[in-house]
């Protein structure tokens, strides 16, 4: 049984895998002011009310875009789980192939998520991440992570109208009907939502066109993240929503680095 940790601005991510089988999942809140002991305390907790004992957790493994807290998380899975954890970075073996100018600039998640899909589709993939940040990415069917583009996630558009607006509420992400509405809210949401659908839609359409020079077979658009669906379900390119597809990419690094 292995315990894979995907650390992002807003959530922590833990999966228990029993061999490739996702036995439980849950959510955290990123909080950087937690200790050691207070993560240790709420994931124990978590794993009892599942049935499932941290003492037979075999091995760690962690992606984190968020340095500040790795401390307490280390320090609690050395204290709590007796394993020294994996933490995805230079000199883990991933079997991708990272093409950004300085690979080290490409964020963790990224690449585990680059990692899953080329593991599990076996063809070119642009995986798009909705998360505090909505990441899109380009990897070639031989493994080469070519790049892709970066930017505000659903949330942040949603709270930036809100604060800097002064007469403008702060809003539930729900999608209306139709985008001529008949009051502020509707009218926000249909703008953040349906805006948020055109502007994911043109970027993929682009990262199409740029990708047909590296191969000749069409790429398999794939979402994950907490708001994938919500825009899925608009989306004429997204063909697939793998909302495990991080924790299935940590799992795969884990086997080619356990030794």
């Amino acid at each position: 049984m292995i315990l894979v940790v995907d650390v992002g601005n807003t959530n922590i991510v833990l999966g228990v895998y029993k061999n490739e089988t996702l036995a439980a999942d849950w959510r955290l809140s990123t909080d950087s002011k937690r200790s050691a002991d207070e993560y240790g305390v709420l994931v124990n907790h978590l794993f009892l009310m599942n049935n499932l004992s941290i003492n037979e957790v075999e091995g760690v493994i962690i992606s984190s875009v968020v340095p500040n807290i790795m401390y307490s998380l280390e320090h609690m899975i050395k204290k709590y789980f007796k394993k020294d954890p994996i933490v995805v970075g230079p000199g883990v073996k991933t079997g991708i192939n990272i093409k950004y100018d300085n690979p080290r600039e490409v964020g963790a998640d990224r690449i585990v998520n680059a990692v899953a899909a080329h593991e599990i589709y076996k063809q070119p993939v642009i995986i798009i991440d909705f998360g505090t940040a909505t990441t899109f990415c380009a990897l070639t069917k031989s493994g080469d992570y070519l790049g892709g583009a970066i930017c505000p996630g659903i949330k942040i558009s949603a709270e930036a109208l809100f604060e800097r607006a002064a007469k403008l509420p702060r809003i539930e992400l729900v999608k209306p009907t139709g985008v001529i509405c008949k009051n502020t809210v509707t009218s926000m949401q249909a703008g953040v939502i349906y805006g948020y659908i055109g502007q994911v839609e043109y970027i993929v359409s682009r990262m199409l066109k740029e990708m047909k020079e590296y191969d000749n077979e069409k790429p398999l658009v794939v979402a994950t993240g907490g708001l994938a669906k919500l825009i899925g379900k608009d989306s004429n390119y997204i063909e697939e929503i793998n909302p495990f597809l991080t924790l299935e990419g940590l799992r795969i690094i884990y086997e080619k680095n356990k030794e």
